[in-house]
């Protein structure tokens, strides 16, 4: 017979156990999958809205070209460490756990942004300057790696099979929100300050505010649970040589990660990050219009990912992705082409590129996560996504720029074309995955 004092014990034991396995709320879940992704974008990005400015400061005077070269030249140097977080830490998710690996890569890009605020100009410091923005960029792109893979296997493990895609939307929702924090504080500073005063110090207010919502996310993050995916796995044993099991047992579904990401890559950098800078410069529009459009846009864009999330778990994943393929590779050239300075006109160019690019978007992450089993799920998302990332988003702004300084720049108007045809075979050829457990 057993005591009261035991019995008291059992009774406290189970309702621990109770507590500890009650389901997390939906809205729980998606915030904490979501906030830090929201301030790791917010820092990434703002490198790419606001180099116009800074990138004169980090290099010895001379030609604006040449120094806004060398700018986005290290912004693609911190793209090749992207496959390298993907890897390094998609093993470290996939070893010690999601919720650890999202504390790890928040702080990473927080510290790079903190870095690039405060680093002197190269007036001050000389070669230390761009030598500390290559530092700083290498380490937010090992961050960025992570982030991705980390992030896309929390919200798709937690999430129902029924509602997979709807979870999974705000991945791009919260990425969405930080690239649109970015743009909203650009239209801000460039309504507020001189040109002069922008260049000069204006630039550093986004990098400081990029490292103290940093310190935000963490706060967040730290109350995340694990998911019951990643625990059921760990039980089981984890991988000891993950990439090798990835490749040796799931070459079929790296390929497909790679041939998902190339037309998507050049989605997202030419109509998230670069259209204000291509406009601003080649077309002779004002930046406050530029950012102003660019801004709107992005609203819209953040606004259809539930909207999109949802209709994939109705209709599937694929009639999606072959629409947002096949219609990039119909209407892209054209209206790249006739690209003008009105708000108008950039405004549809950016809404063009923003809602179609929404219906992947906002099921990335579930059918990513749906290629691979739990034991290498963030290495085998982060791993090949990056490296795809690396090779051709890396270089997309750098391309762009070298080729409208020789007046040839429609050349990489084929180039996106071309990805978009290998991007839709690919969709044309997976199987669909709505609904399905995830293994």
């Amino acid at each position: 017979m057993s005591s009261p004092s035991a019995t008291l014990r059992s009774k406290q034991g189970a309702s621990a156990a109770s507590a500890s396995a009650a389901p997390v709320s939906r809205a729980r879940t998606i915030l904490a999958g979501s906030v830090g992704n929201a301030v790791e974008w917010f820092d990434w990005t703002i490198y790419a809205s606001f180099a116009i400015f800074f990138s004169s400061q980090f290099f010895p005077p001379g030609n604006e070209t040449t120094a806004l070269l060398a700018t986005f030249g290290i912004f693609a140097v911190g793209f090749f460490m992207r496959p390298v977080g993907g890897w390094v830490l998609g093993i470290f998710s996939d070893r010690y756990g999601r919720k650890a690996a999202l504390g790890l890569t928040i702080l990473m890009m927080a510290g790079g942004s903190l870095i690039i605020a405060i680093t002197p100009t190269y007036a001050t410091i000389g070669i230390a300057a761009p030598l500390l923005l290559t530092g700083a960029r290498l380490l937010q792109g090992l961050s960025l790696g992570g982030e991705y893979a980390s992030a896309t296997t929390f919200l798709a493990e937690m999430a129902p099979p029924e509602k997979r895609g709807f979870y999974s939307s705000f991945v791009f929702f919260s990425a969405a929100v930080g690239i649109l924090a970015a743009s909203a504080v650009g239209w801000i500073l460039t309504s507020t300050l001189t040109k002069a005063d922008m260049a000069s110090w204006g630039w550093r207010i986004p990098f400081l505010l990029g490292a103290l919502g940093g310190l935000t996310g963490m706060w967040i993050r730290r109350a995340i649970p694990e998911t019951e995916a990643f625990s059921h796995a760990k039980k089981a044993g984890v991988e000891k040589q993950p990439l090798r099991t990835l490749l040796r047992d799931h070459p079929r579904e790296v390929l497909r990660i790679v041939g998902f990401s190339v037309l998507t890559t050049f989605a997202f950098y030419i109509f998230v990050a670069y259209v204000p800078t291509y406009a601003i410069r080649q077309v002779g529009a004002d930046p406050k219009t530029a950012f102003a459009a660019n801004t709107v846009a992005l609203i819209v864009f953040m606004l259809v990912q539930p909207l999109f999330g949802i209709l994939s778990d109705r209709i599937g994943r694929k009639p999606q992705l072959i629409f947002f393929a096949t219609g990039y590779l119909v209407f892209f050239y054209p209206l790249m082409t006739t690209l003008g300075p009105s708000f108008g006109s950039i405004l549809a160019v950016e809404l063009f590129g923003l809602v179609l690019y929404a219906m992947y978007t906002a099921i990335a992450p579930a059918i990513m996560s749906e290629q691979f089993p739990t034991s290498v799920r963030a290495v085998g998302i982060g791993t090949p996504y990056n490296l795809v990332v690396a090779l051709l988003g890396g270089t997309t702004p750098y391309l762009l720029t070298w080729l409208q300084s020789k007046g040839m720049e429609r050349w990489f108007f084929y180039y996106v074309l071309a990805g978009a045809v290998i991007t839709l075979i690919t969709f044309i050829r997976m199987p669909e995955t709505k609904g399905q457990t995830l293994k």
